[in-house]
């Protein structure tokens, strides 16, 4: 991939009811691989990852072994198991019971055990899934877009992710808050976290934030940003982070948010827009470090293809 590749326009208010309905099936998705997985630190084993054809589970422990992924070129939703059954069916206007019922269909003919929390978790208002009958749209080719969006953030993302020596997490999409993210660690522990997140127990968000950390993501929109942005925070904030400059032109503070945020309009936009992006990477977390005091060798330069990393 080269960033002359096309990154799509991706305008949240024409899909959003879409963008909402895939939110809930990540959910259910999610949810089945929580329920699989033992806990890894900061809710890591919950995630789902982004692939060529849209958003995985990975391998789960669950019967034969069973992999869950969202084919969102294809417009399917794909189990496959390790005696190479696989069920699917197709991604289209339905409710959120009716994927439910599907989903767990599909588990179950797979030699699978769907049993899994059956609510919505971090949203203000929640019905159970099962329970949940509004008819969902499904418009396919802004879902195309998305992830095709989804493929080139993964590679900056993924590229920026290179420049640390320390504890750092995967690029991976967290199905609460629907955003897809990467986290650097300081290594020292972060005072107890108020909790308070809409239907989600305070001793996750206070695992999740145990330790100090500079994260950043990029939602599609909602949840307060009704259009695709990015956003960098740190976590406990440092005082005056907030007053920092940051790149690149276009990127600003959000006091309602606490956080740096970035159109992705912007990004789309520029001349380069994978080198936008990392410029905004690098100068919110450089942010975060200096006025937290972040050992400065914590950094490195950017991996390179082939080359191994030099040590000094």
């Amino acid at each position: 991939m080269t960033d002359s590749d096309e990154w799509p326009s991706l305008p949240f208010e024409p899909w959003k009811d879409t963008c909402a309905a895939l939110h809930f099936y990540a959910q259910i998705v999610g949810k089945y691989r929580l329920a699989h997985t033992p806990w890894v630190n900061h809710s890591w084993h919950a995630t789902l990852y982004v692939n060529a054809d849209g958003l995985t589970t990975g391998l789960i422990a669950d019967g034969p072994g069973v992999t869950v992924q969202f084919d969102l070129q294809r417009q399917r939703l794909i189990a496959s198991c390790a005696t190479g059954k696989s069920r699917a069916f197709t991604l289209e206007p339905m409710t959120v019971a009716e994927f439910d019922s599907r989903f767990k269909t599909a588990i179950s003919t797979l030699g699978g055990s769907p049993g899994y929390h059956g609510c919505p978790n971090e949203l203000p208002e929640v019905i159970p899934f099962a329970d949940d009958t509004a008819a969902r749209p499904w418009d396919a080719e802004a879902v195309s877009r998305f992830h095709r969006a989804l493929v080139r953030i993964d590679a900056v993302f993924s590229e920026f992710r290179t420049g640390f020596l320390g504890k750092v997490s995967p690029v991976h999409l967290f199905w609460g808050s629907f955003d897809l993210a990467v986290t650097r660690f300081s290594g020292r522990a972060a005072p107890l976290h108020p909790g308070g997140i809409p239907n989600l127990p305070d001793t996750v968000t206070q695992e999740a934030y145990s330790h100090e950390v500079s994260s950043a993501g990029f939602w599609p929109g909602g949840g307060g940003i009704d259009e695709p942005c990015f956003y960098s925070y740190a976590y406990p904030s440092p005082a005056g982070f907030s007053g920092q400059p940051v790149k690149p032109g276009g990127a600003r503070y959000d006091q309602d948010l606490g956080e740096f945020i970035l159109p992705y309009e912007v990004v789309c936009s520029a001349p380069n827009p994978g080198a936008a992006l990392l410029d905004f990477l690098h100068s919110t977390y450089d942010a975060a470090a200096k006025l937290a005091g972040w050992n400065e060798n914590l950094t490195c330069a950017l991996g390179q293809k082939g080359v191994p990393r030099i040590v000094r």
